[in-house]
This record gives structure tokens, sequence and C-alpha cells, in this order.
């Protein structure tokens, strides 16, 4: 399988090379800007995979990965990337590409990438494409409005009604107010009570 890395950066670039090159079924080639490996692909034999630098000179983004894919051959293309997003990556692989590739991927682990991608698979690591789990609001939390829950969280600390009003920028008579909606809705009669059922809850 021929393999064109196409990255401006030196060292990034030797050293896939090496660790590519080490494997007895790959060939490499290597080009440091998107016009330098536009040429390679134009007049060298056809390549099974180029891997692109989403930043390097020449490069349009996505715009650039359209190109190159169009491109006569049908070489498969990949993104390789430091700072590209979880939604670059996705819009990538929508448009066709044959993968994402983090360069925070360990070596061992990109060259099964590589050779997944130049078989034809698409690849993409699972820990960067999940989107982060929105945490879940607490129940008790989701009852209160967050002005309550404020006063709730400084009941639970022991302040007292001028210590709140003050944390929290309102007057002593509005503090009032947010404690006696908050009791009806925990119901409880009491600071004390309100806090306790806080913790109990396992709020704060």
């Amino acid at each position: 399988m021929k393999i064109l890395i196409a990255d401006d950066h030196d060292l990034l670039r030797d050293t896939l090379t090496a660790f590519l090159s080490a494997e007895d079924s790959l060939e490499t080639a290597s080009a440091a800007t998107l016009e330098e490996a536009v040429q390679k692909i134009q007049t060298e034999s056809p390549f099974n995979l180029v891997l692109l630098d989403y930043k390097m000179p020449g490069m349009k983004g996505l715009d650039s990965l359209r190109e190159v894919l169009n491109m006569e051959g049908g070489q498969r293309v990949a993104l390789i990337s430091g700072e590209a997003t979880r939604e670059i990556a996705e819009q990538a692989l929508e448009m066709g590409a044959a993968g994402f590739i983090p360069k925070t991927l360990p070596a061992k682990s990109l060259v099964n990438a590589v050779k997944f991608m130049a078989m034809g698979e698409q690849y993409a690591p699972l820990d960067f494409m999940k989107a982060p789990e929105e945490e879940e609001a607490h129940p008790l939390a989701q009852r209160l409005t967050p002005r309550e829950n404020d006063v709730l969280k400084a009941l639970t600390e022991g302040k007292s009604n001028k210590e709140i009003a003050r944390d929290l920028g309102l007057t002593e008579p509005t503090i009032k107010l947010h404690m006696k909606t908050l009791y009806r809705k925990l119901g409880v009669n009491n600071r004390t009570q309100a806090a306790l059922v806080a913790r109990d809850e396992g709020l704060y």
C-alpha cells in the first residue's frame, strides 16, 4: 500500500514516515504543502491513502479536502490535525474522507488507523468523536429556580440572610421571599430542615 503524508511539520512528517515505512506492507511519500501533495498525486503512481494536515500551507480547510477527494486517481484522503474540532472531523467524514486522525494519537494506533483506512474503511477515534455528555441536572435542583438554588446552597453553608443577601447582591426582604417559596417547594418549615434536605438528597 502506498501512503502520501502531507504535513508541514518536519519532525511529525519524518516520524510518521519512519513508523509507517517500518511496516512491510506500506510504502510512503511525503509533501510539505498542499501544492506539493497535489503534484505528487498527479505525477506518481496511485496512492492508497493521502494524509492531509488540516493547517499546512495551501490548505483551505474542508474546501481543499474536497479538491483532493475529487482529483483523478480515486485516492482515499484523510485529515490529520492537532487543532481541528470534532465538528470539522464530522464534516470531513460526511464529505467522504477516509478518516480523521488527531496528532495526539499514539504511534501504534496511528499505524493501525492508516492501514485500516488504506484498506477501504473509515476511521475516527471514538474518544475524540464522542460528544461530551451533558451533566444531568439534579432532580431537586430542577424543581427550583436558579436563584432558589443559590439561596439553598448558601443555607447548606450556614450563612445568615444578611450574608446571603450580600453575596447575591440582593436585599434581605428579597432573600426572605426566596426562603418562603423554597420552604414550600421542599416541604420544610425552616432553614435547618432545608439544608438537611439538600444534603440528604446529595445536592451539595
